[in-house]
């Protein structure tokens, strides 16, 4: 896995600045925005194939698009279960705070408190977990292109155990980079915020690169991990 790579590839392609600015706008614009995730998946595909240059183009959009909604439909039902587990923990303190009173309101008021603690962990834990899938399942779902194939679940746990340590590498490699990215985000919106009129559009302007460069900088990593394996007919 070439890191360094996926670092330098959007700034190899002769069009990356036409290409980024319409990720950004594309980005930006609630729903639409969908079609961001579609275009990483595409991105996915071309380091697969071995393209030289294989930041996509815009030109099949509407695909993105398609692609994009899929996954994020398919996003909110792996999210269901911390869906519940909220919805199940506010209703237990809106009813709490209705009909408890004096010690009884305390101690039930300490119950919720920590089951809030306890479902913090949990969605912590789900999260990470699901992080980890969630890479394998974009790989698979790449190949195919199809809703069911994101809850194929033997065959995306395949692609993990079958390269391990370079999709291990490239999960801990993408929590680092949004770490950094986040303490050096932060420190350079707290200095641009100082300096007035430039200072606030070169942030809108960062927080855009930012939302856009390290996804399209994580997505070609785990297309490296994808290129190692051969494709699996259908």
């Amino acid at each position: 896995m070439d890191v360094g790579k996926s670092l330098r590839f959007v700034f190899d392609d002769k069009d990356w600045i036409s290409k980024l600015l319409v990720g950004l706008l594309v980005s930006i614009v609630p729903i639409l925005n969908f079609a961001f995730l579609g275009y990483t998946v595409r991105l996915l595909r071309n380091v697969r194939e071995g393209i030289l240059y294989p930041l996509p183009d815009w030109s099949d959009i509407g695909d993105y698009f398609v692609k994009g909604l899929i996954l994020v439909v398919v996003i909110i039902i792996y999210m269901i279960p911390i869906i519940i587990l909220s919805l199940i923990l506010g209703g237990a303190g809106a009813v709490t705070d209705m009909t408890a009173s004096g010690d009884l309101a305390d101690i039930a008021g300490g119950l919720i408190a920590g089951a809030g603690v306890l479902l913090t962990c949990l969605v912590t834990i789900y999260v990470l977990v699901f992080t980890f899938y969630f890479y394998a399942m974009v790989i698979h779902f790449s190949r195919f292109g199809t809703f069911g194939s994101c809850f194929e679940f033997g065959k995306i746990f395949k692609i993990i155990s079958d390269n391990l340590r370079e999709y291990l590498t490239g999960w801990v490699v993408a929590l680092l980079f949004g770490i950094v990215l986040g303490i050096v985000g932060a420190i350079a919106f707290t200095i641009l915020f100082f300096i007035p009129c430039i200072g606030w559009i070169l942030s809108l302007v960062l927080g855009a690169f930012l939302a856009v460069w390290p996804n399209l900088v994580i997505f070609h990593l785990f297309g490296q991990v994808e290129s190692l394996q051969p494709v699996e007919v259908q």
